[in-house]
């Protein structure tokens, strides 16, 4: 990051962010769209705007940006048409992207984000329906740029902010949380290295206590959460610095360089004009009845930060425990189930916070990829809750049930280290443990109680490290009290 002391200015930043929805056919095509296919083999004349052909709305476009909507606390639009953005480029065959205009079907929304130590509203503007365009491919050949049109007419919602953001990290915590909801919907995979969720941000400076705002530019080629905060970082300084030595912000658009960390200029910015919007003829209007959106409020989930408070309430967690469980929905849905198959809360809750996510950190791998199922961990949660196991064993035993499809009681047995839990074993251990040592006995008995850790860890070196430490405790106290 910079060090430049830009005090005496504040930064301007508001969010476009595109995320590729999860149907199974394109926007406007019944044809798959599907991530990781072979290049062009998912289009079709409709795709490439061969002439007689007729666009046709994929209703889940318009079910799943609705769902959007409503979680992201905007008002749904009865009625919204579609508009014809009119550009050329080699992976945009038709000449034009369908998309929307004046009339979004989502307007006036606003999320809520958290970000160091405060909590802050971050308006949207809007969120509208669009088609992507295709894939240009510059690295692969070294004289010609190669076009893949799979991903051309795949469905996309994009998400505008309101230039509510003052920095990076406000920036960060609000692509965070979009990515969070979409994922809790369903309706995206959220994943910005496959560019199902890209963002580009629009940045300004201007003088603390200006209302104006400066001149922006627009930042593109941004594919992780961690090179948008960087790039922003970045703009926020070198605006600063041009400002500071008398020169003048230029409206552009800039790349985010990965190589030197810096943006650097793309192309001037294009206004509304340049794409010609005018109203998608081949399309109808979208009409959202009172029915349709009833329907579609019905079914959306429990979202991540009413689920943060339902597990602190339900299952009293700390609200840091109810963060980290309910961050990924899937995550959420496995801790619930574990503690439906075991009923044992607080065990649950550690075995996920700890062996779980060490597991899903070292693998990179998602919760959904897990190889135990919670029938098979609810099963070595009860061998600790009945004291058949302790708690070294338990994480002997997980680390075992990653290697062998084996129940974990017979791994307990295998590994040979289910506790003796025998009252009569119990009793004449405990018995030979105390006439072994009469003169530590009799201490005990004189009132140096601290020495039943000595007896209790004597009876556990005796047993080998099976007998029932709980049980270990009672026996020594019956014998020498």
């Amino acid at each position: 990051m910079n060090t430049i002391d830009h005090k005496d200015f504040e930064a301007v930043i508001g969010l476009e962010v595109h995320a590729q929805l999860l149907t199974q056919s394109k926007a406007f095509a019944p044809v798959a769209a599907q991530y990781g296919q072979a290049p062009n083999t998912q289009v079709s004349p409709l795709c490439l705007g061969h002439p007689g052909t007729l666009p046709l709305v994929n209703e889940n476009l318009v079910r799943y940006i609705i769902k959007m909507g409503l979680a992201t606390n905007c008002s749904i639009a009865p009625k919204s048409i579609f508009a014809r953005k009119n550009y050329f480029y080699p992976d945009l065959p038709k000449g034009f992207q369908i998309s929307q205009f004046e009339t979004p079907i989502c307007e006036g929304g606003y999320i809520d984000i958290e970000v160091e130590g405060y909590t802050k509203r971050i308006g949207i503007t809007r969120i509208h329906m669009e088609e992507d365009a295709g894939k240009s491919i510059h690295d692969q050949d070294p004289y010609n740029t190669l076009v893949d049109l799979n991903r051309a007419g795949t469905p996309l919602i994009e998400i505008v902010s309101e230039p509510d953001l003052r920095t990076p990290q406000e920036a960060y915590a609000y692509l965070s949380k979009i990515k969070q909801i979409v994922q809790y919907l369903e309706v995206c995979d959220g994943n910005m290295e496959e560019g199902s969720l890209r963002c580009d941000a629009n940045v300004s400076v201007r003088p603390r206590g200006r209302e104006k705002f400066g001149t922006r530019t627009e930042l593109k080629n941004m594919n992780s959460f961690r090179n948008v905060e960087k790039a922003i970082d970045f703009e926020i300084y070198r605006q600063i610095e041009l400002i500071e030595a008398g020169g003048e912000v230029v409206q552009q658009t800039r790349l985010w360089d990965t190589s030197k960390m810096e943006t650097r200029i793309m192309r001037s910015k294009e206004e509304a004009h340049d794409y010609r919007y005018f109203p998608e003829p081949d399309l109808p209007p979208i009409i959202v009845t009172n029915d349709l959106l009833d329907e579609i409020k019905a079914e959306l989930p429990e979202l991540a930060h009413v689920r943060q408070e339902r597990f602190v309430a339900q299952y009293q967690l700390s609200e840091i425990d109810a963060v980290t469980l309910t961050e990924n929905r899937y995550l959420a849905d496995f801790f619930e189930e574990l503690v439906s198959e075991s009923g044992h809360v607080k065990a649950s809750v550690s075995l996920v916070l700890s062996d779980v996510l060490r597991v899903l950190n070292e693998q990179s791998i998602s919760i959904k990829e897990f190889p135990l199922s919670v029938q098979r961990l609810a099963e070595l949660l009860d061998l600790r809750a009945s004291d058949k196991v302790s708690s070294s064993a338990q994480q002997t035993i997980f680390n075992a049930m990653l290697e062998q499809d084996t129940s974990a009681l017979e791994l307990a047995e295998a590994l040979n280290v289910l506790q003796v839990s025998d009252t009569n074993y119990m009793d004449d251990l405990v018995q030979q443990v105390i006439e072994a040592n009469p003169d530590e006995a009799q201490r005990y008995r004189e009132g140096k109680k601290q020495l039943m850790g000595f007896f209790v860890g004597q009876v556990m070196k005796a047993s080998k490290g099976k007998a029932n430490p709980k049980m270990a405790n009672e026996f020594v106290r019956k014998y020498l009290d």
